[in-house]
């Protein structure tokens, strides 16, 4: 059943972006995470202000080019298939979920070909979940220096998901042990890394992301309201 945004809903939108930016410490960077939203929901978010798009899945990025204002930034927040990553590279201004050496050289060879130098951040399980992707805080430095010798990926920082739970004060270990290795990371000055992005929290966790040291939170239901199919 498609979705059709009301006038009501997309002013909710407008507003909710506002009220979350205004609320938002300088330096901290808000992203949209644009997970099932239509363009006239995610142009409307656009025009209060978001400069960052989230995309989980590749060919939603991919259906809203030529819809979207072509300088907000499009940042991939999903699993990334093997198969789809030069699409990625293509598209995505930024890469948040590089949790392998085997992902890293394939976004090196795409990139590669096209003459472009990847932003990625390292996606971290925090928790050591087993069922999560993401690399568990004590192999990230091994993969990052492993990372510093390819030639077409740059890498910005690192990226995490919390816990699942409906307790947002649940994910702040997860927060705090992501930033203990950002600094760690940061401190070793390695060639071909430039440690400045912290991407943790998203619409539940976000206010504690940020005060774990989260400068870029990636925030999809706070924005767009939740979807009840059920009404349309």
């Amino acid at each position: 059943m498609s979705f059709e945004p009301t006038k009501t809903s997309l002013l909710l939108i407008s507003e909710n972006v506002r009220q979350i930016l205004s609320g938002l410490p300088p330096g901290v960077q808000l992203i949209a995470a644009a997970k099932s939203r239509t363009p006239e929901e995610v142009n409307e978010a656009v025009s209060a202000g978001i400069r960052i798009i989230g995309h989980n899945y590749l060919q939603e990025a991919h259906a809203m080019i030529g819809q979207i204002d072509p300088s907000v930034e499009v940042h991939f927040i999903g699993h990334l298939q093997t198969k789809k990553i030069r699409k990625a590279v293509e598209i995505c201004n930024m890469i948040q979920t590089v949790d392998s050496m085997k992902t890293a050289e394939a976004i090196d060879a795409a990139s590669g070909q096209i003459g472009k130098i990847m932003p990625v951040l390292i996606e971290v399980n925090s928790g050591e979940e087993p069922q999560k992707h993401g690399v568990f805080p004590g192999e990230i430095e091994q993969l990052v220096r492993n990372m510093t010798e390819l030639q077409h990926v740059r890498i910005l920082g690192l990226m995490t998901m919390g816990l699942f739970s409906e307790n947002p004060e649940d994910s702040r270990f997860c927060f705090n042990v992501t930033k203990q290795c950002f600094d760690q990371l940061k401190s070793l000055n390695l060639s071909n890394t430039d440690f400045k992005w912290l991407s943790m929290g998203m619409s539940g966790s976000y206010k504690i992301a940020i005060e774990e040291g989260a400068n870029m939170v990636r925030i999809g239901t706070g924005i767009f309201g939740s979807r009840d199919y059920s009404s349309v």
